[in-house]
Parts: C-alpha cells; structure tokens; sequence
C-alpha cells in the first residue's frame, strides 16, 4: 500500500500551537492586577517630595521658634533666618494649593508659631518638644546642625525630584548651606 500524506495538522504543529497558546496565557495573566505597582507618576512624585520638604521646613521652624524662646537675646538675629525658611515651605508647597501647612508656616514668619500639641507625621515632637541648649552658643551650634542636616538631605533628594522641583530643592539647600554659616562664629571670632 502506498503512502498517503496524513489529512490534518501535524502532531508538531499542534504542540507548537498548543505550546504558544499557554505562552501566551502566562504572558497575559502575569501582566494582570498581580504584579507590583510600577514607580509613582511624576506628579504623585512631585506631590509627596514637596510635602515632605513642606513639613522639613516646619520641624526647621520650629527649632528656629523654640530656640528664640529659650534665647530672647537671640530672636533679632534668628529673625531673618526663620523668615527665609518660612519662605522656603510657602515656596516648596504643591502650586495651587490653598492653606494648609505651608501657608501656616509663610504666615508664621513675622514671628513664631505656637505649638500644636501634635506629632508630625515624621515624628518630630512638636516645638514645645524641642531641646534648646541652656547656652546660647550651644543653642545656635543646635539650630546650625540642624540646617547643615536639612541642607545634606536636600542636596541627596536631588537625584530623584522633578526638574522644576530639582532647582527648587537645590536653591533651598545652599540657603540652608549659608544659614549654617551665619549661625557659626568664625574661628578666632569673640561671641
């Protein structure tokens, strides 16, 4: 008897088809709800690193607040300072947005905020929390540290923020960087 070509796919063709389906289906279901949330847009981005900047400043604020409490000698020369990084939290807040912390911390810079009794939610204490050194040298080698801190932390979170935020981040940051020297006697300098 002779031999007749068989009349319908192939045991390969269909395994291959059969192998592709599955492939297929895998590739489908991995895609699905299952996997985990890709990197924030760039505006929920953008959104969270101004208010966490926002609420730096603030905790910054009220070193400055506490500091001139503690020290009233020291308030004329805290002054301008605390205006500028009040300045900063008004200008870091999310454009558009009506209030809220930042503009409670612009419109603090004529002169200190009082305490909200509160935690922030990066679990600073609250102003009345902070501790000012009895000496006022100490007291503004504190508030230095703090800018110096605030300013490092500023200039690493450049790397990731938004362009427009970027330069914003960066322009606060050496602020920060003088502030830290007008807080610290130059070397040899009488207090």
């Amino acid at each position: 008897m002779p031999w007749t070509p068989p009349t319908g796919p192939s045991r390969r063709s269909l395994l291959a088809g059969a192998a592709a389906t599955a492939g297929a289906a895998l590739a489908a279901g991995c895609s699905g709800g299952s996997r985990p949330p890709g990197p924030p847009s760039g505006v929920a981005l953008e959104r969270r690193m101004r208010a966490s900047a926002v609420r730096d400043s603030e905790r910054l604020l009220e070193r400055y607040d506490a500091t001139a409490a503690a020290h009233p000698a020291l308030a004329g020369r805290l002054a301008p300072l605390r205006s500028a990084v009040a300045a900063h939290a008004g200008a870091l807040a999310w454009p558009g947005g009506a209030g809220g912390a930042a503009g409670k911390a612009a419109g603090a810079a004529s002169g200190p905020a009082a305490p909200s009794g509160t935690q922030s939610p990066g679990g600073t204490p609250p102003a009345d929390g902070v501790q000012v050194p009895p000496e006022p040298e100490k007291a503004l080698a504190a508030l230095a540290d703090a800018e110096q801190a605030l300013a490092e932390a500023r200039t690493a979170a450049l790397a990731g923020a938004p362009g427009e935020l970027a330069r914003m981040l960066a322009s606060v940051a050496a602020c920060g960087a003088v502030h830290v020297h007008l807080l610290t006697p130059a070397p040899g300098a009488a207090s």
